[in-house]
């Protein structure tokens, strides 16, 4: 079953649950999916789902930090809860070690030796570690791979 499918299967059994918070947040995701896909006119595969969950984490942490700012902890919350309903949908990430073993293997394959390859090394990292990793975290990694 594809991860799209999967998706759709969840928002049916939330509906008959009648979890509202559940329900609210599948179909936000899946009207993001629809968006890419009548956008770039393309069927989004389980890869590019993978992105776009990672890009609404990305925009509710952000949230997050924003409304407790402005001392609004009840928003913070809502968001919160939509992070943990998406996070559902990403694959196993990989440990920290697990990622700066990964990144120095990548800067050892392409020969990389200072900070001015840092984006031919991010390339081949997003390339090969899509999904599996936070980005932030990646890149954080192959700054402190280049550095030594």
């Amino acid at each position: 079953m594809s991860l799209k499918d999967r998706i759709t299967e969840d928002m049916k059994t939330a509906m008959r649950a009648k979890d509202t918070e559940r329900l609210g947040t599948i179909r936000m995701l899946l009207a993001a999916v629809k968006q890419k896909e009548v956008d770039e006119r393309v069927v989004v595969d389980d890869t590019a789902l993978v992105a776009i969950v990672d890009k609404l984490i990305k925009q509710r942490k952000d949230a997050m930090e924003q409304f407790r700012g402005a001392g609004r902890e009840d928003l913070a919350s809502k968001e919160e809860a939509e992070v943990a309903v998406l996070q559902v949908y990403l694959p196993e990430r990989l440990s920290a070690d697990a990622l700066l073993a990964e990144v120095k293997a990548i800067v050892a394959e392409l020969g990389a030796s200072g900070p001015a390859d840092m984006g031919k090394v991010m390339g081949a990292v997003k390339a090969r570690l899509a999904g599996k990793a936070d980005m932030s975290q990646a890149s954080a990694a192959v700054k402190q791979a280049l550095a030594g």
